[in-house]
């Protein structure tokens, strides 16, 4: 492609699908340590001796540390690349993850590395969907963006099977350590196969004024992003909640039929769950080109909300049932994702798109951060996770989350969020 100055780009800055590729390729291995502490949640409770409330906090401060720097690092992508907040976010990544290893030996410390980790899960995952998005040549790159979204899918899984895979031979301190090779190859991947671009909101007038966070005023009139915004919170409550806790569960529910159980690798199964996930993702974006946005939104998550108020009073079924019951609620939880994030993003001009992008992840992530948190609290007021009733409790509040989405999007969406076919 010729550029300004009549060179030509050089090799190995990719466009179209390929980029696409690439990008959903980095997200994946950036987000490579994600699921590494759920995978290892009952290991670490053990050791740590924390309580399920506790353990929640653990699993949640990662949204914690995402909330606190989303606001400043998305909508700076309106004034500076994405890429290069991306490349920062990967190293961030893979130093909290080394540290987590390395260093966390109790509930305060790994909070603190959790909090970290969230910062470069903020650098990495709508700064990375900005770099798409600001070189794809496209009016409507919904299809993308479901791909790109979708795609932490794989890096969570290859988290869930490896953490239970190196936890078995070199412990839990490895298994974080070694995951922090993850965000180091999406740094290399995007730093190889992207160019750098200058955002279209570069150039700010004469005398105005530096602004550590952006306007948001523009994004808050704006009725279409709020409807989304309310119901990304309440999925990503449901699913960072179902996520964090599910190889707890199944370790509860693997215990009430010992004898049946054994030989069972809980954490190949977790990753089965999240990796079946990323077609519901994409085929969830399908279906609202064709149905509508909002529909599609409110069938899932009325259906997830029902599972998810469910699966609690199951524990005690045969264990391949329980497995496919969390397999399928794994496909619930994550079919709406791409919808209301592109359904949000395509509201947007290009001048407020990462300010738009900011408020979405800070609001949905601010659900992903209560998610866990309830979910633990529930747990042991209920009776704590070697109870029947805690899990059904705790269960209940990740549906209850679900079934709140689609009020959001209709009470805040306007009359036409997104419910009219959208052609490609």
């Amino acid at each position: 492609m010729e550029k300004a100055a009549g060179k030509t780009e050089p090799p190995g800055r990719l466009q179209g699908v390929a980029l696409t590729v690439l990008m959903c390729a980095a997200l994946a291995f950036g987000l490579l340590g994600f699921s590494t502490l759920p995978a290892l949640l009952p290991v670490l409770m053990s050791e740590w001796a924390i309580s399920g409330t506790e353990a929640g906090w653990v699993a949640s401060l990662i949204f914690a540390g995402y909330m606190l720097a989303v606001p400043i690092l998305l909508p700076m992508t309106d004034r500076v690349d994405a890429r290069a907040v991306f490349l920062a976010g990967a190293v961030v990544s893979s130093l909290s993850l080394v540290g987590f290893g390395m260093f966390a030996g109790g509930f305060w410390s790994g909070l603190f590395f959790r909090v970290t980790l969230g910062v470069g899960f903020a650098g990495v995952y709508m700064p990375g969907l900005k770099v798409l998005t600001d070189r794809l040549d496209t009016k409507n790159p919904s299809r993308g963006i479901a791909f790109y979204t979708s795609s932490y899918l794989i890096g969570a899984a290859l988290s869930y099977y490896l953490a239970g895979r190196i936890d078995a031979t070199l412990g839990w301190r490895w298994a974080f350590a070694l995951m922090a090779l993850g965000p180091l190859v999406s740094l290399l991947l995007v730093w190889w196969g992207t160019a750098p671009v200058i955002p279209k909101a570069a150039s700010k007038p004469p005398g105005a004024p530096f602004r550590l966070l952006p306007d948001f005023r523009p994004v808050l009139k704006n009725r279409q992003a709020l409807g989304y915004m309310g119901a990304y919170a309440m999925h990503s409550w449901e699913l960072f909640a179902s996520q964090s806790w599910v190889i707890a569960f199944l370790t509860f529910s693997a215990g009430l039929r010992p004898e049946a159980t054994a030989g069972w690798n809980l954490t190949a199964i977790g990753s089965l769950i999240t990796l079946t996930a990323l077609p519901a993702s994409i085929l969830g974006n399908e279906l609202a080109l064709r149905i509508g946005r909002r529909r599609t939104v409110t069938i899932i998550m009325w259906v997830s909300a029902a599972l998810g108020c469910s699966i609690g009073f199951l524990a005690d079924r045969p264990f391949p049932i329980v497995v496919a019951l969390c397999v399928a609620y794994g496909l619930t939880t994550t079919a709406e994702s791409a919808t209301v994030t592109a359904g949000a993003v395509m509201s947007a001009t290009p001048e407020t798109r990462g300010a738009l992008m900011a408020l979405h992840s800070f609001i949905g992530f601010g659900g992903g951060f209560m998610g866990p948190v309830i979910f633990g609290l529930a747990l042991d007021l209920a009776g704590g996770r070697e109870t029947g009733a805690g899990w059904q409790a705790a269960f209940i509040t990740a549906g209850a989350a679900a079934a709140l989405g689609p009020l959001f999007l209709w009470w805040l969406g306007g009359k036409n969020a997104g419910e009219v076919p959208q052609k490609q």
